[in-house]
């Protein structure tokens, strides 16, 4: 018999576990991991000049085109995996999706988690942790692999001639960047949690519940 059992714990670590893994799938599809030198906005008018800076993610890019500057140009500039910056963003890019594909699948069992709490008589909470943790060092080391491909053409291209590895010159980080270190730490944090809620979900009261012949228990 199936029991769903909602504890603050376990849907505290459900909720966290969609979140980091969607933060971190927004994070590697977005172009806005640097932000390029300042460029002069495309204009007609004889006005002051505008500027803009343009943004270069891991494999695509944005960029301002249009007679007036009101069009955004946002797309891959890689065709092939292999024309991707540097050989280091490759890397990167192959922990980054690791990870976020780990997170993906730990997501997709949490929900589940609700109603089926152990595969086996092993926990499905602790099965989880481990994976997250596995997850969080894929990512970690991605984003470490990251700064190390500053000194590639493209990125010289966007930040200027003194970009070097982990120097990103008159470039400056951008959200994604720092979303992804975000969603890295939240999944430590998931992967402590997810002991708690393995606690929480066979504590003495929810057993004393079960017992009892209900199938819906909720503790807060």
């Amino acid at each position: 018999m199936c029991h769903v059992i909602v504890t603050c714990r376990s849907m505290l670590w459900t909720l966290l576990s969609i979140v980091v893994a969607f933060v971190e799938l927004v994070a590697f599809m977005s172009p806005d991991w640097l932000l390029g030198l300042p460029r002069p906005e495309p204009s007609n008018e004889d006005v002051g000049i505008r500027e803009y800076r343009p943004t270069l993610g891991l494999y695509s890019r944005c960029l301002h085109i249009g007679a007036h500057g009101v069009g955004v140009s946002c797309g891959p500039y890689a065709g092939t995996f292999g024309e991707v910056a540097s050989k280091f963003w490759q890397a990167a890019m192959l922990f980054l999706a690791a990870g976020t594909l780990v997170l993906g699948c730990v997501a997709c069992i949490s929900i589940f988690t609700l109603c089926f709490q152990s595969i086996k008589k092993k926990s499905i909470f602790n099965i989880c942790g481990l994976l997250q943790a596995i997850g969080a060092l894929l990512l970690m080391v991605g984003l470490m692999l990251y700064p190390a491909g500053w000194g590639s053409e493209k990125v010289i291209l966007f930040c200027g001639m003194e970009a070097s590895p982990f120097r990103p010159a008159l470039c400056s980080l951008g959200w994604a960047f720092y979303a992804a270190i975000g969603g890295t730490l939240g999944t430590f944090l998931c992967s402590v949690l997810s002991a708690q809620a393995e606690i929480a979900t066979s504590s003495d009261k929810v057993q004393e519940e079960i017992e009892e012949g209900k199938s819906l228990i909720c503790l807060f």
